[in-house]
């Protein structure tokens, strides 16, 4: 039986999660039609892996133990849409600063996960933490607004020590997420 897995960097902390309850009430106003991130949830990916055989968890587990960077912070701040505005289906906080170390990770998750035959990423790596996914266009225009009023937004600062290894187990009520493997900590 196969194991849905990702590589992540966690984002924790009461100030961050109280930071996402936030951003959540306000675009609950508009009325929209959105599944939002639980604040427990929220992470920033760094390659989504998707089903794969429990023999490979192991050697994707020993590729994150050896993941080595020195720990920095970095600032989460603005909101935004993928793909647009006209059209949203992904809403995402920013990473302002911070965004060269992540792209650094990343690149080097991606390298070794190429090693053991996982596909190399195509699009380039653009660093953010997904709040929701817009299910459908109920109150478009609103939510437009609530999220070009949040365009600024500040949600503070994120250190950065150790990226994970996480199964995900969809749920009727939602993915349930548990680390299989982190880095070690290059201090």
């Amino acid at each position: 039986m196969s194991i849905r897995c990702f590589v992540a960097v966690a984002c924790g902390g009461d100030e961050l999660a109280a930071k996402f309850t936030e951003v959540r009430r306000m675009l609950e106003a508009a009325r929209a039609d959105i599944k939002f991130v639980e604040p427990e949830n929220i992470h920033l990916t760094l390659k989504f892996l998707g089903e794969i055989e429990p023999s490979l968890v192991e050697q994707v587990s020993q590729v994150v133990k050896e993941v080595s960077f020195k720990p920095f912070d970095a600032r989460l701040e603005g909101i935004g849409v993928f793909p647009n505005l006209r059209r949203p289906r992904v809403v995402w906080a920013g990473i302002t600063d911070g965004v060269s170390q992540l792209a650094e990770i990343w690149k080097d998750v991606d390298t070794k996960l190429s090693r053991l035959g996982f596909e190399r990423e195509r699009r380039g790596f653009s660093p953010h933490i997904t709040i929701g996914r817009v299910r459908s266009g109920r109150n478009r225009d609103r939510l437009v607004e609530e999220l070009s009023a949040l365009s600024d937004y500040e949600f503070g600062g994120l250190h950065v020590d150790r990226i994970v290894l996480k199964k995900s187990v969809l749920t009727p009520r939602g993915p349930i997420y548990t680390p299989l493997a982190e880095s070690a900590v290059d201090r």
